[in-house]
């Protein structure tokens, strides 16, 4: 959530809120929330301090504080105490102070809150290049005259900031005797504005905010620092082909946990579960699914679940050894928590964690997947929970689920420069979660039968996912340890009985555990049959793996020989590659399918290189936005060669320009070598035009398919439904017939059909699906229900103009709370676009009549369909988005009079 939007809401006009930070405030050993909002106005920064609610969406929700000018009082220092557990990964720690005051903080860990730090250190660096220009603030003083007060006790602006110093000083006792103490007492890296004329440069500045505690054993990720460049790339390139001289490995057991709660909230110990291993682990990785299955979690992603399950999970730890929490990260209801025991917590180091939704139009977060990256020592791991799709038919659906997973889910680098890590460039991947797959060709009377036997060998050979990693369709160089536990899934919650309910699901291993690695081995995998809270059993796997660490002697040693041979070898040589191929053309590129072609560059040179995609003149990036290069800046060790991914995604947003010509699969890249020469690659290809992203008007004038159409043909027809005096000989449609025939569809085949608009369609029936609306009009559409049902939420999501038009969204949040007027702005719209709201309206009407069965409800639809035809010209609030859905639920009514 954006909370930027709800401070933007409490400026004056000049003024802006660049970024927002949820953050404490710490005094004594007390923390008290507060958001941080970095304003600027005039070219003069401040950073805003607000007392907020739990999420602060308007003005309402939050109450100014203080402000703290970042000028030449100001400074900002990271500061980390030795007798806290010093998880490099975990949260920030910082001492803002202006003139006598000081605040210390506490920012959440993660790439928003660096981002953040990285904004106040710019405006702070801006404010120390230029000594002489002192800053006035004079928009400032409308602040602190109070205006703003909501009662008449409130306390003058300023007072909130000084309470605290003063408690913060009561608490820790005087600030000179801290500072005195420093060296002993705690690490810090400090620069003042006033203090530090040694500290010349913003880079300096930079190292200073974003720094951690680096331990000896992860000197080589000092190298990753933008402020190296390129020879210190080398150098790192260099270590890591070396690293085998000056590593070794030691063992660590890690435990991995998975529970699907069902929506439960914990009502028993979780200790028989995560603490069932005689030893402590070093390391623990829980993973939930469904924490909450409310609608409320489904949308707006907020539940109470999430402290009560990580209460319970801290409190079911291994009571031999002291943990800390490094990491949690949740989806909706998958949530994965990553503890590390207390003396390991120094070894952990460039902690992210990301999430991937891979329900309905792939956004919705009710299935997917929520990982934690870690570095431990020198080995870099990736943990994945995840959430595939359900019902024993839809193993294809899950397949797709995983690699959608691993080819969207990506960690940002601490060096922005980067090109982000994806799941499979980790030493270790460890992937955990209910994957869903079922036993197949089975009744359920023949697999009790087998599971009352242990026959779990015989059992296991029906099981979906053993096929399909047999096939090599997912989980490619994975291993899972043997099965030798009953299926996990599904019981009456409370017991230990199969399912007794009407639709009686035969006994599966949902959840389940694998691992991808070398020096990785399994000492138990089991479920734990003592928990009933939920209709599934917890499972915990066992592993010890080998992790890299550093010998600090031989690292020294492989370093500086390094050092040596790359100081030669710039004095001699300048680099050079040889490309595979210069020209691309792409054949037949469709909206929203992916093409790829393979750049290979080979180092011919005497020297390692570095090469980038770099951006043309008066052009603001390396390439037009529908063509990546991945990745699209590298290093090449010598005689070494890289192979780079070109990659072609059409999608709502470049769609429009390319169905009528206005762009074409045409660009030219400049691949740039580091103390080298440029070199130039051609792309061309044809894009064949689409219903998807072409305007509501334009379609109701097409009565032949669009790919039947010529390109001029269709730029003219364009044109003319923009010119208010064209004359059309012809009527148009009176709404798109690739809209009708897939409404028609799901009214004739799927009002009954259960979670429509709910659950995803598969891909490559959705690519047929699109081909048969641009190519031509079957009798029916191919693929399942819920295919069609994401076909349709496509089409609208990627109207260049939404059903109701941008010029109308501002009344219809205004009106949304009464009918009559809500009815009178639809009456308002151009005729086409209100044929198709009408009829979208009364379709949506008919499928509530069979709400029994299908499950839908007026709150379900009107959140995704208001989302898509009542769509934002700018970045939508969570208040708009309450107001869209007040708007459209009005249309869901039956009776509705716009019918």
């Amino acid at each position: 959530m954006d909370q930027s939007v709800a401070i933007q809401e409490t400026l004056g006009k000049e003024e802006n809120c660049t970024i927002a930070v949820q953050c404490d405030v710490l005094v004594g050993a007390a923390a008290e929330s507060r958001l941080l909002g970095l304003v600027v106005c005039a070219s003069e920064h401040a950073i805003f301090i607000y007392s907020h609610r739990r999420m602060a969406i308007t003005a309402d929700d939050v109450s100014l504080e203080d402000i703290i000018p970042i000028s030449l009082d100001f400074a900002v220092v990271e500061v980390s105490s030795p007798e806290e557990l010093a998880v490099v990964g975990a949260d920030t720690r910082l001492r803002v102070s202006y003139r006598e005051d000081e605040l210390e903080l506490r920012l959440p860990f993660g790439s928003h809150s660096r981002c953040f730090l990285r904004e106040v250190n710019k405006a702070w660096s801006d404010v120390c290049k230029a000594p002489s220009r002192v800053p006035t603030f004079e928009w400032l003083n409308k602040y602190h005259k109070a205006t703003r007060r909501q009662e008449a006790d409130e306390q003058p602006l300023g007072a909130a900031f000084t309470e605290l110093n003063q408690r913060r000083r009561t608490e820790k006792g005087s600030l000179d005797k801290e500072k005195s103490s420093n060296s002993t007492t705690q690490k810090s890296k400090v620069y003042s504005s006033l203090e530090g004329q040694g500290v010349s440069s913003r880079e300096d500045r930079d190292d200073l905010v974003r720094s951690s505690s680096h331990t000896p054993s992860n000197k080589a990720q000092i190298l990753t620092m933008p402020q190296f460049a390129l020879r210190d790339t080398l150098i790192k390139c260099e270590l890591m082909k070396n690293e085998d001289i000056y590593t070794y490995l030691e063992n660590f057991s890690f435990f991995l946990g998975t529970f699907n709660v069902n929506g439960q909230a914990p009502k028993e110990s979780l200790r028989p579960w995560l603490s069932c291993t005689l030893h402590p682990p070093d390391i623990y990785c829980v993973g939930f699914q469904e924490l909450d299955l409310s609608k409320e979690a489904f949308f707006f992603n907020d539940t109470p679940k999430e402290p009560e399950w990580t209460k319970a999970v801290s409190e079911a730890l291994h009571p031999d050894a002291k943990y800390a929490l490094v990491k949690l990260v949740r989806l909706v209801g998958i949530m994965l928590i990553f503890y590390v025991k207390k003396e390991h917590a120094e070894f952990i180091s460039d902690v992210e964690a990301e999430t991937v939704g891979t329900g309905i139009m792939g956004r919705m977060g009710n299935k997917g997947a929520a990982a934690i990256r870690f570095r431990f020592h020198h080995s870099d791991i990736c943990v994945v929970n995840s959430h595939f799709a359900a019902h024993i038919e839809e193993y294809e659906r899950r397949n797709q689920d995983y690699r959608d997973i691993c080819s969207r889910l990506q960690f940002r680098q601490l060096d922005p420069t980067h090109p982000p890590l994806t799941i499979m460039k980790h030493n270790v991947v460890l992937w955990i979660g209910d994957l869903n797959y079922r036993i197949s060709d089975l009744d359920v009377d023949d697999v009790k039968e087998l599971i009352s036997k242990k026959d779990f060998e015989t059992l296991h050979s029906y099981d979906q996912l053993k096929r399909q990693i047999d096939k090599e369709a997912v989980f490619d160089g994975f291993v899972e340890g043997e099965i030798d536990f009953q299926p996990t899934y599904k019981y009456d919650t409370g017991s230990d009985n199969w399912d007794t309910s009407e639709k009686c699901r035969v006994p599966a291993w949902c959840d389940r555990v694998l691992w991808k690695g070398r020096n990785i081995e399994q000492r138990h995998y089991q479920s734990h049959m003592a928990l009933k809270t939920s209709d599934h059993k917890p499972v915990s796997s066992m592993l010890i793996i080998g992790i890299k660490r550093i010998n600090e002697e031989a690292y020294k040693k492989t370093f500086e020989e390094i050092v040596r041979n790359i100081d030669k070898m710039e004095n001699e040589c300048i680099p050079s590659v040889t490309l595979s191929q210069r020209e691309f053309d792409f054949k037949d590129v469709r909206f929203m399918e992916h093409k790829a072609q393979t750049l290979s560059l080979l180092n011919d040179g005497q020297v390692p290189c570095q090469f980038e995609f770099i951006q043309k003149p008066n052009e603001p990036t390396y390439s037009k936005p529908w063509l990546t290069a991945n990745p699209c800046k590298g290093f090449i060790a010598q005689g070494g060669s890289v192979d780079i991914e070109l990659e072609i995604f059409v999608n709502r947003s470049t769609a429009p320009d390319l169905n009528f010509g206005k762009d074409q699969i045409e660009d030219i890249l400049v691949l740039h070598l580091e103390r080298g020469k440029d070199y130039f690659l051609s792309v061309m290809g044809n894009y064949l035009p689409s219903c998807y992203g072409t305007p509501i008007s334009l379609l109701c004038q097409l009565r032949e398919p669009i790919q039947d159409m010529q390109q001029m043909t269709l730029r003219d027809l364009v044109e003319m439904s923009g010119d208010q005096n064209s004359v059309n000989t012809e009527k148009p449609l009176d709404i798109p017939k690739e809209l009708w025939m897939m409404v028609d569809h799901l009214f004739r085949n799927a009002s009954r059909q259960e979670d429509l608009f709910q659950q995803p369609g598969l891909r490559s029936e959705l690519a047929e699906i699109r081909d048969c609306l641009d190519t031509g009009m079957p009798d029916s559409l191919p693929g399942s229900n819920h295919s069609v049902a994401e076909a349709l939420l496509l089409f609208l999501d990627s109207l260049p103009e939404p059903v109701v038009p941008y010029c109308f969204y501002k009344q219809c949040l205004e009106s949304c709370s009464s009918a009559s007027q809500c009815e009178k702005i639809i009456s308002m719209l151009p005729q086409c676009h209100k044929n198709v709201f009408n009829y979208l309206a009364a379709f949506l009407r008919e499928l509530l009549k069979n709400s029994a069965s299908n499950r839908l409800d007026a709150n379900v639809l009107a959140t995704i369909f208001a989302s898509l035809m009542l769509r934002s010209p700018m970045k939508q609030d969570f208040a708009e988005k309450r107001k869209t859905q007040e708007f459209f639920q009005h249309f869901l009514v039956q009776g509705s009079s716009s019918s």
